[in-house]
């Protein structure tokens, strides 16, 4: 058997606040029992985790917090609309926009928004044909 992608894992300053960023975004997440682990499956079967500061540091003491992005979670959105409705949403809720919605010339309309830990989070949808 091949290896295949299973986990996403984030480490997290704050569990509940995390939680509320991606379910503001529209996954449905259950509540966590308050452990400094918690998981949900995505649609598609890919496991989404969030592992405490805490515990990163408990499993490996020289753990250094990271800095600069070199991954991005991007969520597939049905539509331009539900792009901006999703990024109008987390910015209501008090998270940061880090790119307003655009269309990008790679055909995509596009949206950036950062988790609670800085995390750049992409918002995108195929750029519908207009109308002639």
């Amino acid at each position: 058997m091949k290896p295949r992608l299973d986990m996403i894992g984030l480490t997290v300053h704050d569990m509940a606040e995390s939680i509320r960023f991606y379910r503001t975004l529209g996954l449905d997440i259950p509540d966590p029992d308050g452990g400094p682990y918690h998981d949900v499956t995505l649609e598609g079967g890919i496991r989404l985790s969030w592992n405490s500061v805490e515990m990163m540091r408990e499993i490996e003491p020289d753990w250094k917090e990271p800095t600069g992005q070199r991954m991005t979670l991007a969520f597939l959105c049905e539509s331009s609309a539900q792009v901006d409705t999703r990024h109008q949403a987390l910015v209501d809720a008090g998270f940061t926009s880090h790119k307003a919605p655009w269309d990008a010339f790679w055909g995509q309309h596009y949206a950036q928004v950062l988790d609670p830990d800085g995390n750049i989070v992409d918002l995108f949808s195929p750029i519908e044909p207009q109308p002639l």
